[in-house]
C-alpha cells in the first residue's frame, strides 16, 4: 500500500472528520447549511479535501433523482456524506460537483 498524503488546511475555522480529526474543509467553502443527510443536518460544500469517492449510483433524495458517490475520510474510511455527480432536474443543477458532509460526521477546529 502507498503512503497516505494528507492535506492540512490553514484557515481559522476548519471542519474535520469526527472520528479521526483529519481536515475535510474550510468554513469559507460552505454553500448552504440547510441540507438533510442520512443522520440529520448536513452542509453543502464547494470543495473538500482528504476524501475518497465511492462508486457512482442513482439515488432518490428529498429533492429528486441524483447521481451521487459516497465520500469517505481518506484517513479512517468513515462515510462522511456524498458528492453530487449529476442532477436530473434543472432546478437542482447547481449541486453538481459539490459535496455534502453530514454534521454528525464532522467536528469544528480552530477559533470559532
Amino acid at each position: 500500500m502507498g503512503r497516505l498524503f494528507k492535506q492540512y488546511l490553514n484557515g481559522p475555522r476548519i471542519y474535520s472528520c469526527s472520528n479521526c480529526r483529519c481536515h475535510t474543509s474550510d468554513h469559507d467553502e460552505i454553500v448552504s447549511k440547510a441540507f438533510q443527510g442520512r443522520h440529520g443536518r448536513a452542509y453543502l460544500f464547494n470543495n473538500v479535501v482528504n476524501v475518497t469517492l465511492g462508486p457512482r449510483e442513482d439515488r432518490l433524495l428529498i429533492t429528486g433523482l441524483h447521481t451521487v458517490a459516497d465520500i469517505y475520510c481518506s484517513c479512517c474510511q468513515q462515510v462522511l456524506g456524498w458528492k453530487y455527480e449529476q442532477a436530473f432536474e434543472e432546478s437542482q443543477k447547481y449541486k453538481e460537483g459539490k459535496f455534502i458532509i453530514e454534521k454528525a460526521k464532522m467536528t469544528k477546529e480552530g477559533s470559532w
